[in-house]
């Protein structure tokens, strides 16, 4: 079948979907558990059932549908272009962070038009707070410039590059930053939060619980990610629940409403570790988010949840080849050893490392129940990342979290086709107090239409994307303008006209005009690809 005919029946099926109305909301919580497929709902589940927690999940009574994921030219996504995706409406690249994708002819499943290669495109959260004056939100247990979060509030083409990524977050001037990443704050984002009056809390738990202020928050735990939800310390890392609840609670202050979007980052890791009790164990934790969210959304009456993941990944299993006699295999057989896990892998990593060598069978013991062979005791003090005395002996060694998965997993009946991310349909779940929900097989592109009907947002998306993201040679037509600093992180665009001088930081909010600075409404985005700055049209009247 061409390329075009498979387009033709996307936009077939999108018309069949959202025939019917969509009545907005003041709110909107979109939630993602990152890479996590079907697989991971049953493990999940099997694992309440076997530790006596009942056998329901909260999203269980709003699954509405499954959800087709990809890039533009690939079946397989990248978290940074299908969450691009739900919040632009175009598919991307892999790698790319809400731009435009570079056409692909030979492979592109989507139209893409050359002349937009790079483009920014306007996020749902841009939108609801430049069109709706809303309140907007991330909560995430990665760090904030992470694939996910960026795709909500950042532009870029590699989401690998958190020097134009982590500014622009912080420059979107957000009400609420929950998540990791202190050791990626630069100096000049502490300076802006001073300047614009936002709280940043650093590694206090309480403080982010108990605050009680209208100005905007950041709360961020650990130098990069917060760690799996089953090895953190509960007094010192809040749950995802947690930071969920009080995101919610100062958001919905707001009387023009919010958009806050929630990921449970670390499903999608466990998972490329192929980390049976990580995968459960943080779904659970996104799961417990998810029951938070539901509760307010029924309580308050006035806001839809939309509940969905961005790919799946690794391929698990319930049952592999290596357990016969599958339709015999027992509960107590298939869930009885992942349950007696204390720790993840890369938990247990951190507990082994600080252990002398005749200590580590009784430290693995402690949090697996397993008694290591002398083969596998062998294999973990030879391992990277084993600090012993002579430590560059072991150097090119397999990794040291792998041979405690491959330990574990050897136990267990689960299988994995991978370590990387698969193309499976993923789950779609959502609740809107008029039952206005999205039913039956999804297109990631239709979830964007959902979520702006939804929001009640009237201007399109690639009409705002226009007005606040124009090349910087059409906006400044006619006068003088220079890039400075293009090899720099922060290139800085000054245009010139009439004796007045305007002074435009890439991935910021604020520029100066005669040495004044001023808010511009959103950030503005350099590509290096193409030499251009991405900002709001009305900038040329100021040099008018």
């Amino acid at each position: 079948m061409k390329k075009t005919n498979i387009f033709l029946l996307f936009i077939f099926f999108a018309t069949i979907v959202f025939a019917k109305e969509v009545r907005p909301v003041k709110n909107v919580i979109l939630m993602i558990p990152d890479g996590t497929s079907i697989g991971v709902y049953s493990s999940a589940r099997w694992y309440k059932v076997y530790n006596n927690m009942g056998d329901a999940l909260n999203v269980d009574p709003y699954f509405t549908g499954t959800v087709s994921t990809f890039s533009s030219n690939a079946p397989i996504g990248d978290s940074a272009p299908t969450t691009s995706c739900y919040m632009t409406g175009i598919p991307a690249r892999s790698g790319n962070v809400s731009i435009y994708p570079v056409q692909d002819p030979e492979n592109d499943l989507y139209p893409i038009d050359p002349t937009m290669a790079y483009q920014p495109l306007v996020t749902i959260l841009e939108a609801s707070r430049i069109e709706k004056n809303r309140a907007t939100g991330l909560v995430v247990t990665c760090e904030f410039p992470h694939a996910t979060p960026a795709d909500c509030a950042a532009h870029h083409y590699n989401r690998g590059n958190y020097n134009a990524l982590a500014p622009q977050m912080a420059y979107q001037n957000l009400d609420v930053m929950f998540g990791g990443g202190n050791r990626i704050l630069t100096d000049d984002i502490k300076q802006h939060f001073q300047n614009n009056g936002t709280t940043l809390i650093q590694d206090d738990r309480n403080a982010m619980l108990n605050y009680n202020s209208d100005n905007p928050v950041w709360a961020l735990f650990h130098d990069r990610a917060l760690p799996y939800d089953i090895d953190r310390d509960p007094e010192f890392t809040p749950s995802l629940a947690e930071m969920t609840q009080k995101a919610i609670e100062i958001l919905s202050k707001n009387e023009n409403g919010f958009f806050l979007m929630v990921e449970g980052s670390q499903v999608d890791w466990a998972a490329h570790g192929n980390d049976p009790v990580g995968i459960i164990t943080e779904y659970l934790a996104f799961d417990k988010a998810v029951g938070k969210a539901i509760e307010f959304a029924k309580e308050n009456g006035e806001t839809a949840v939309v509940i969905l993941s961005d790919h799946g990944n690794s391929g698990i299993t319930i049952g592999k080849a290596e357990c016969k006699g599958y339709d015999t295999q027992t509960l107590e057989e298939l869930f009885g050893e992942v349950s007696k896990y204390k720790l993840t892998a890369s938990g247990i990593e951190k507990k082994l490392i600080d252990v002398e060598p005749e200590d580590m069978r009784a430290e693995f013991k402690k949090h697996t129940d397993i008694d290591l062979t002398d083969e596998q005791l062998q294999t973990l003090l030879s391992s990277r990342n084993y600090k012993e005395g002579n430590y560059m002996e072991v150097a090119n060694s397999p990794n040291l979290t792998h041979n405690i998965v491959n330990i574990m997993n050897s136990r267990m009946c689960f299988g994995f086709t991978t370590g990387g991310h698969t193309g499976e349909e993923v789950l779609l779940a959502a609740y809107h107090p008029d039952g206005d929900v999205p039913m039956g097989h999804l297109k990631n592109t239709e979830i964007n239409d959902y979520l702006f009907k939804v929001s009640g947002l009237e201007t399109p998306l690639p009409e705002l994307t226009q007005r606040i993201f124009a090349k910087h040679y059409d906006v400044f037509e006619g006068m003088e303008y220079t890039i400075e600093d293009k090899d720099a992180d922060i290139p800085v665009l000054i245009v010139e006209n009439k004796s007045q001088t305007l002074r435009i930081p890439a991935f910021s909010s604020v520029a100066t005009l005669n040495g004044n600075s001023f808010d511009i409404g959103s950030v503005t985005v350099y590509i290096d690809k193409n030499d251009t700055f991405y900002l709001p049209k009305h900038l040329a009247e100021k040099l008018k």
